[in-house]
Protein backbone atom coordinates (compact mmCIF):
# COMPACT_ATOMS: atom_id res chain seq x y z
CA UNK A 1 0.00 0.00 0.00
CA UNK A 2 1.51 3.35 -1.02
CA UNK A 3 1.99 6.13 1.50
CA UNK A 4 -0.86 8.36 0.34
CA UNK A 5 -3.36 5.50 0.41
CA UNK A 6 -2.13 4.47 3.85
CA UNK A 7 -2.69 8.04 5.05
CA UNK A 8 -6.27 7.94 3.78
CA UNK A 9 -6.82 4.66 5.66
CA UNK A 10 -5.40 6.21 8.85
CA UNK A 11 -7.54 9.35 8.45
CA UNK A 12 -10.71 7.29 8.25
CA UNK A 13 -9.72 5.30 11.32
CA UNK A 14 -8.48 8.17 13.50
CA UNK A 15 -11.13 10.74 12.58
CA UNK A 16 -14.21 8.54 12.35
CA UNK A 17 -13.37 5.05 13.64
CA UNK A 18 -13.89 3.55 10.18
CA UNK A 19 -11.45 0.68 9.59
CA UNK A 20 -10.87 -0.22 5.93
CA UNK A 21 -7.45 -1.82 6.41
CA UNK A 22 -8.74 -5.33 5.63
CA UNK A 23 -9.38 -4.47 2.00
CA UNK A 24 -7.01 -5.17 -0.87
CA UNK A 25 -4.90 -2.05 -1.67
CA UNK A 26 -5.77 -2.17 -5.38
CA UNK A 27 -9.49 -2.22 -4.55
CA UNK A 28 -9.04 0.66 -2.08
CA UNK A 29 -7.12 2.63 -4.68
CA UNK A 30 -9.88 2.26 -7.27
CA UNK A 31 -12.49 3.30 -4.72
CA UNK A 32 -10.40 6.34 -3.81
CA UNK A 33 -10.14 7.32 -7.49
CA UNK A 34 -13.93 7.11 -7.84
CA UNK A 35 -14.50 9.32 -4.80
CA UNK A 36 -11.92 11.84 -6.04
CA UNK A 37 -13.75 12.05 -9.36
CA UNK A 38 -17.17 12.28 -7.71
CA UNK A 39 -15.96 15.21 -5.59
CA UNK A 40 -13.89 16.77 -8.38
CA UNK A 41 -10.85 16.63 -6.16
CA UNK A 42 -7.48 16.72 -7.93
CA UNK A 43 -5.31 16.24 -4.86
CA UNK A 44 -5.27 13.29 -2.48
CA UNK A 45 -3.98 15.44 0.43
CA UNK A 46 -6.87 17.88 -0.11
CA UNK A 47 -9.36 15.00 -0.21
CA UNK A 48 -7.81 13.50 2.91
CA UNK A 49 -8.36 16.82 4.69
CA UNK A 50 -11.99 16.73 3.62
CA UNK A 51 -12.34 13.18 4.91
CA UNK A 52 -11.03 14.29 8.30
CA UNK A 53 -13.61 17.10 8.54
CA UNK A 54 -16.62 15.67 6.69
CA UNK A 55 -18.25 12.67 8.35
CA UNK A 56 -20.74 12.27 5.51
CA UNK A 57 -17.99 11.97 2.90
CA UNK A 58 -16.05 9.56 5.12
CA UNK A 59 -19.14 7.35 5.34
CA UNK A 60 -19.69 7.67 1.59
CA UNK A 61 -16.16 6.39 1.00
CA UNK A 62 -16.67 3.60 3.52
CA UNK A 63 -19.95 2.47 1.95
CA UNK A 64 -18.42 2.60 -1.53
CA UNK A 65 -16.44 -0.46 -0.45
CA UNK A 66 -19.61 -2.52 -0.02
CA UNK A 67 -19.81 -5.30 -2.60
CA UNK A 68 -23.32 -5.35 -4.03
CA UNK A 69 -23.03 -6.95 -7.44
CA UNK A 70 -24.51 -10.38 -7.99
CA UNK A 71 -26.46 -12.18 -10.71
CA UNK A 72 -29.00 -14.95 -11.08
CA UNK A 73 -27.31 -18.20 -12.12
CA UNK A 74 -23.92 -16.55 -12.36
CA UNK A 75 -21.18 -18.93 -13.50
CA UNK A 76 -23.25 -21.34 -15.66
CA UNK A 77 -20.86 -24.28 -15.25
CA UNK A 78 -21.02 -24.11 -11.47
CA UNK A 79 -24.82 -23.91 -11.41
CA UNK A 80 -25.08 -26.77 -13.90
CA UNK A 81 -23.01 -28.93 -11.55
CA UNK A 82 -25.11 -27.85 -8.59
CA UNK A 83 -28.28 -28.76 -10.44
CA UNK A 84 -27.13 -32.07 -11.90
CA UNK A 85 -24.62 -33.40 -9.37
CA UNK A 86 -24.32 -31.65 -6.03
CA UNK A 87 -27.92 -30.96 -5.01
CA UNK A 88 -29.27 -34.38 -6.06
CA UNK A 89 -26.48 -36.16 -4.17
CA UNK A 90 -27.02 -34.06 -1.05
CA UNK A 91 -30.78 -34.60 -1.15
CA UNK A 92 -30.32 -38.34 -1.59
CA UNK A 93 -27.90 -38.47 1.34
CA UNK A 94 -30.25 -36.46 3.55
CA UNK A 95 -33.16 -38.77 2.75
CA UNK A 96 -31.44 -41.59 4.68
CA UNK A 97 -29.66 -39.56 7.37
CA UNK A 98 -30.52 -37.96 10.66
CA UNK A 99 -31.02 -35.07 10.82
CA UNK A 100 -32.53 -35.03 7.33
CA UNK A 101 -32.38 -31.24 6.94
CA UNK A 102 -30.28 -29.77 4.11
CA UNK A 103 -28.53 -26.60 5.29
CA UNK A 104 -27.36 -23.87 2.91
CA UNK A 105 -25.59 -20.55 3.52
CA UNK A 106 -25.06 -17.73 1.02
CA UNK A 107 -22.34 -15.56 2.59
CA UNK A 108 -22.25 -12.03 1.17
CA UNK A 109 -25.62 -12.48 -0.52
CA UNK A 110 -26.02 -8.89 -1.85
CA UNK A 111 -29.55 -8.57 -3.29
CA UNK A 112 -30.24 -12.30 -3.02
CA UNK A 113 -29.92 -13.41 -6.65
CA UNK A 114 -27.61 -16.28 -5.73
CA UNK A 115 -29.74 -17.83 -3.00
CA UNK A 116 -32.93 -17.39 -5.01
CA UNK A 117 -31.27 -19.19 -7.94
CA UNK A 118 -30.51 -22.08 -5.62
CA UNK A 119 -34.03 -22.03 -4.19
CA UNK A 120 -35.46 -22.48 -7.71
CA UNK A 121 -33.24 -25.49 -8.36
CA UNK A 122 -34.23 -27.07 -5.04
CA UNK A 123 -37.90 -26.54 -5.81
CA UNK A 124 -37.43 -28.17 -9.22
CA UNK A 125 -35.79 -31.18 -7.59
CA UNK A 126 -38.58 -31.49 -5.02
CA UNK A 127 -41.17 -31.50 -7.80
CA UNK A 128 -39.20 -34.10 -9.75
CA UNK A 129 -38.97 -36.35 -6.66
CA UNK A 130 -42.66 -35.95 -5.93
CA UNK A 131 -42.03 -35.02 -2.32
CA UNK A 132 -40.83 -31.91 -0.48
CA UNK A 133 -37.18 -31.38 0.36
CA UNK A 134 -36.47 -30.31 3.93
CA UNK A 135 -34.05 -27.40 3.55
CA UNK A 136 -32.94 -24.43 5.62
CA UNK A 137 -31.47 -21.56 3.61
CA UNK A 138 -29.59 -18.70 5.23
CA UNK A 139 -28.34 -15.59 3.43
CA UNK A 140 -26.22 -12.92 5.07
CA UNK A 141 -24.65 -9.61 4.18
CA UNK A 142 -23.01 -6.80 6.07
CA UNK A 143 -25.13 -4.18 4.27
CA UNK A 144 -28.68 -3.71 5.65
CA UNK A 145 -29.79 -1.91 2.47
CA UNK A 146 -28.80 -4.89 0.33
CA UNK A 147 -30.67 -7.21 2.70
CA UNK A 148 -33.80 -5.05 2.44
CA UNK A 149 -33.69 -5.39 -1.35
CA UNK A 150 -33.12 -9.13 -1.06
CA UNK A 151 -36.11 -9.63 1.25
CA UNK A 152 -38.42 -7.82 -1.17
CA UNK A 153 -37.19 -9.93 -4.08
CA UNK A 154 -38.08 -7.36 -6.74
CA UNK A 155 -35.79 -7.18 -9.77
CA UNK A 156 -35.61 -5.22 -13.01
CA UNK A 157 -35.91 -7.05 -16.32
CA UNK A 158 -32.18 -6.69 -16.97
CA UNK A 159 -31.40 -8.49 -13.69
CA UNK A 160 -33.23 -11.68 -14.71
CA UNK A 161 -31.63 -12.10 -18.13
CA UNK A 162 -29.92 -15.35 -17.03
CA UNK A 163 -33.12 -16.88 -15.66
CA UNK A 164 -34.78 -19.56 -17.81
CA UNK A 165 -38.19 -18.71 -19.23
CA UNK A 166 -39.70 -21.63 -17.34
CA UNK A 167 -38.30 -20.33 -14.06
CA UNK A 168 -39.59 -16.84 -14.81
CA UNK A 169 -43.05 -18.30 -15.24
CA UNK A 170 -42.88 -20.62 -12.23
CA UNK A 171 -41.18 -18.45 -9.63
CA UNK A 172 -41.85 -14.79 -10.46
CA UNK A 173 -44.75 -12.43 -10.90
CA UNK A 174 -44.40 -9.64 -13.45
CA UNK A 175 -45.78 -6.13 -13.09
CA UNK A 176 -44.76 -2.92 -14.86
CA UNK A 177 -41.53 -4.48 -16.07
CA UNK A 178 -40.47 -5.66 -12.59
CA UNK A 179 -40.04 -9.31 -11.64
CA UNK A 180 -40.91 -10.32 -8.07
CA UNK A 181 -39.84 -13.64 -6.56
CA UNK A 182 -42.89 -15.57 -5.33
CA UNK A 183 -43.52 -15.30 -1.61
CA UNK A 184 -43.28 -19.05 -1.08
CA UNK A 185 -39.69 -18.89 -2.31
CA UNK A 186 -38.84 -15.72 -0.38
CA UNK A 187 -40.19 -17.22 2.83
CA UNK A 188 -37.76 -20.12 2.55
CA UNK A 189 -34.71 -17.88 2.93
CA UNK A 190 -33.69 -16.41 6.29
CA UNK A 191 -31.90 -13.13 5.51
CA UNK A 192 -29.85 -11.61 8.32
CA UNK A 193 -26.98 -9.14 8.85
CA UNK A 194 -23.59 -10.71 9.44
CA UNK A 195 -20.00 -9.62 8.93
CA UNK A 196 -18.00 -12.55 7.63
CA UNK A 197 -14.91 -11.02 9.24
CA UNK A 198 -16.37 -11.38 12.74
CA UNK A 199 -13.67 -13.22 14.69
CA UNK A 200 -16.00 -14.27 17.49
CA UNK A 201 -18.12 -16.67 15.45
CA UNK A 202 -17.79 -19.20 12.65
CA UNK A 203 -21.34 -18.84 11.33
CA UNK A 204 -24.25 -16.36 11.41
CA UNK A 205 -26.16 -16.40 14.72
CA UNK A 206 -29.44 -16.94 12.82
CA UNK A 207 -28.21 -20.39 11.78
CA UNK A 208 -27.54 -21.34 15.42
CA UNK A 209 -24.79 -23.92 14.88
CA UNK A 210 -23.54 -23.78 11.30
CA UNK A 211 -22.86 -27.30 9.99
CA UNK A 212 -23.77 -26.37 6.42
CA UNK A 213 -24.00 -28.85 3.58
CA UNK A 214 -23.45 -26.11 1.01
CA UNK A 215 -21.84 -22.67 1.37
CA UNK A 216 -21.73 -20.10 -1.40
CA UNK A 217 -19.33 -17.18 -1.07
CA UNK A 218 -18.79 -15.73 -4.53
CA UNK A 219 -16.85 -12.70 -5.74
CA UNK A 220 -16.10 -11.39 -2.27
CA UNK A 221 -12.79 -12.89 -1.14
CA UNK A 222 -10.61 -11.13 -3.69
CA UNK A 223 -11.57 -7.71 -2.34
CA UNK A 224 -9.58 -8.41 0.83
CA UNK A 225 -5.92 -8.66 1.86
CA UNK A 226 -4.39 -12.12 1.43
CA UNK A 227 -4.22 -12.65 5.20
CA UNK A 228 -7.95 -11.87 5.48
CA UNK A 229 -8.67 -14.23 2.58
CA UNK A 230 -6.89 -17.04 4.41
CA UNK A 231 -8.79 -16.35 7.63
CA UNK A 232 -12.14 -16.29 5.86
CA UNK A 233 -11.44 -19.53 3.99
CA UNK A 234 -10.49 -21.25 7.24
CA UNK A 235 -13.68 -19.96 8.83
CA UNK A 236 -15.90 -21.10 5.98
CA UNK A 237 -14.22 -24.49 6.01
CA UNK A 238 -15.01 -24.91 9.72
CA UNK A 239 -18.66 -24.03 9.06
CA UNK A 240 -19.03 -26.85 6.50
CA UNK A 241 -20.36 -30.24 7.51
CA UNK A 242 -18.24 -33.30 6.63
CA UNK A 243 -18.63 -33.90 2.91
CA UNK A 244 -20.14 -30.46 2.37
CA UNK A 245 -19.52 -28.31 -0.69
CA UNK A 246 -18.12 -24.81 -1.05
CA UNK A 247 -18.84 -22.59 -4.08
CA UNK A 248 -16.84 -19.50 -4.85
CA UNK A 249 -16.51 -17.16 -7.83
CA UNK A 250 -14.58 -18.12 -10.95
CA UNK A 251 -12.13 -15.29 -10.33
CA UNK A 252 -11.39 -16.77 -6.89
CA UNK A 253 -11.00 -20.40 -7.96
CA UNK A 254 -7.20 -20.31 -8.05
CA UNK A 255 -7.10 -18.41 -4.76
CA UNK A 256 -8.98 -21.24 -3.01
CA UNK A 257 -6.94 -23.95 -4.73
CA UNK A 258 -3.67 -22.38 -3.62
CA UNK A 259 -4.86 -21.91 -0.04
CA UNK A 260 -4.54 -25.59 0.77
CA UNK A 261 -7.02 -27.86 2.50
CA UNK A 262 -9.51 -27.74 -0.37
CA UNK A 263 -10.16 -30.27 -3.15
CA UNK A 264 -11.56 -29.11 -6.48
CA UNK A 265 -14.57 -31.32 -7.22
CA UNK A 266 -14.75 -30.91 -10.99
CA UNK A 267 -12.15 -28.51 -12.38
CA UNK A 268 -12.41 -25.93 -13.83
CA UNK A 269 -15.61 -25.17 -11.89
CA UNK A 270 -15.23 -23.13 -8.69
CA UNK A 271 -16.63 -25.97 -6.59
CA UNK A 272 -14.69 -27.43 -3.66
CA UNK A 273 -14.78 -29.79 -0.72
CA UNK A 274 -12.59 -29.83 2.35
CA UNK A 275 -9.73 -32.29 2.07
CA UNK A 276 -9.60 -35.02 4.67
CA UNK A 277 -6.50 -34.85 6.89
CA UNK A 278 -3.74 -37.15 5.70
CA UNK A 279 -3.16 -40.00 8.12
CA UNK A 280 0.43 -40.81 8.90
Amino acid sequence: MNQQLQQVVETLRQSHGLDVSDFDPAFLGKSLDRRLAANREKSIPAYRQRLAEDRAEAEAFFHSLSIHHSEFFRNPLTFALLEQLVLPSLIQAKAISSPCELRVWSAGCAAGEEIYSLAMLLEDLAVARGQPVTVRMFATDVDPEALAVARKGVFAEAAVRNVRQRHLGDYFTVKDGSYTVLRRLRDRVAFSPYDLRDEDSICPPASLYGDFDLILCCNLLYYYHSNIQRRLLDKLGRALSPGGYFVTGEAERDLVAKHGGWRAVTPPAALFQRQSPTRG
